[in-house]
């Protein structure tokens, strides 16, 4: 083989090598390229996910905070009404206690039908706190405009528990120097006050029993108060 065959067969060669070289660099560039679009699909997705995730999330708050803002509102409202409610049921009461200024106001020089009524109601409430006392010697207090009136059924009043519970009459000492407060007026509304009835104590004052009209008014609004409330706005507010 002479120089030029060998020239020849070598530049064949350098050929066969810088193609082969070229097509294994175009699929290295081919499969570069594929593998940066795939991974560039990937971020892509990874940053969609991201976004969705997070619109989700801010979603998610836009609708807490709406129930939270719904909740607060509703409570607001339902505060409104049972205030609304109270201040009417207030007002019963206060002018329940109005009306029992009424019952107690009396006479003091002359006794009126009116007078004997609230007399006797003042009998029924000595006997009612012995039976509750049973003691055999009992402490009285009442306001001293009604003092002559409790002076007078005192003893039918002993009697008459006496004969209930079966025992000997008490002996029931009215406090001739500590009076309940006198009604409510005018002149001293916001003052301690009393619209009548008597508030009974064993001697040792351990144990009492008030039975003015004022407590049994109280009594009375606690124990009617679900059935006032049913009567006046029917359903009661969650």
């Amino acid at each position: 083989m002479n120089d030029a065959d060998v020239s020849k067969q070598i530049q064949q060669m350098v050929r066969f090598i810088r193609q082969e070289a070229e097509e294994k660099a175009n699929e290295i560039s081919v499969s570069a390229e594929e593998e940066f679009n795939i991974e560039k699909l990937q971020l892509v997705e990874a940053e969609k996910k991201k976004i969705r995730q997070e619109y989700e999330r801010k979603e998610r708050q836009v609708e807490i905070r709406k129930k939270i803002e719904y909740s607060m509102q509703l409570n607001a409202s339902r505060i409104k009404v049972l205030q609304a409610q109270d201040d009417v049921i207030g007002s019963m009461k206060e002018a329940a206690s109005k009306e029992l200024l009424s019952v107690s106001h009396h006479h003091h020089l002359t006794l009126t039908h009116h007078d004997h009524v609230y007399r006797n109601l003042l009998k029924d409430l000595i006997v009612q706190c012995l039976l509750r006392l049973k003691e055999p010697s009992v402490l009285l207090r009442c306001r001293k405009e009604d003092l002559h009136l409790v002076e007078h059924v005192l003893d039918s009043a002993a009697q008459e528990y006496a004969d209930k519970a079966n025992v000997d009459p008490p002996e029931i000492i009215v406090d001739n120097q500590v009076y309940l407060p006198p009604g409510p007026s005018h002149h001293n509304a916001h003052d301690i006050s009393c619209s009548g009835g008597v508030v009974l104590a064993s001697h040792d004052g351990k144990i009492v029993c008030e039975n003015t009209l004022d407590a049994r008014l109280d009594v009375m609004f606690r124990k009617k108060l679900p059935e006032i409330r049913k009567q006046l706005f029917g359903q009661v507010v969650a």
